[in-house]
């Protein structure tokens, strides 16, 4: 019987300062290659990096990229997008949830470093679409992030319906020097997929 379950393919997205060579999801990338059977990843940037802007996409600008690169792809690996799982850092992760929660078919979302909000404006959160996250979830946080504290993530990541692991790593945003670690999180909870 052929396995029409196992997420096939994670697309990783980098934060608003960064590109798909950000060392973090290239440390991602290289751990679940090592997996038995091994994830395939692909690294991809948002228009306004591919344009050379510095001011990163508007949310639907953002979202309609993530819809064409999932379904690129996805059909890619012969799947379709439910059998991806979608997620990056920071803003990459947010606007991933974004898509996932506006309807993007999708195995699951892996967010790392997700800003609940500004660094010190707690008042202005970016969490109004997580209750529509219905996949499985996975959250990987410094325990310092100004962003949102592990207990702000605690608090919001409950009203998520579908399946949350979080995993927090001692840092700040960045959880610096530990790329090893957060790829490992990955890889070990994409493995209970």
């Amino acid at each position: 019987m052929p396995d029409t379950t196992t997420p096939r393919g994670l697309l990783l997205t980098p934060g608003a300062g960064a590109s798909r060579d950000h060392h973090t999801l290239v440390a991602v990338q290289r751990r679940l290659a090592e997996l038995d059977p091994p994830v395939a990843t692909e690294r991809v940037d948002f228009p306004y990096r591919l344009a050379g802007k510095r001011m990163p996409d508007r949310p639907p600008v953002a979202v309609a990229h993530l819809r064409e690169e999932a379904a690129r792809f996805a059909a890619g690996l012969g799947v379709g997008t439910d059998r991806l799982l979608l997620g990056g850092r920071s803003y990459g992760g947010r606007m991933c949830s974004m898509a996932v929660a506006e309807g993007l078919p999708a195995a699951g979302l892996v967010l790392l470093s997700y800003p609940l909000h500004p660094p010190g404006r707690p008042d202005r959160l970016r969490v109004e679409h997580l209750p529509q996250l219905t996949v499985p979830v996975l959250f990987v946080s410094g325990d310092r992030d100004p962003f949102g504290t592990p207990e702000e993530l605690a608090e919001h990541a409950a009203t998520i319906p579908g399946p949350v692991t979080t995993v927090t790593l001692p840092g700040a945003h960045d959880v610096k020097g530990r790329d090893d670690e957060v790829a490992a999180a990955v890889a070990d909870w994409v493995r209970t997929l």
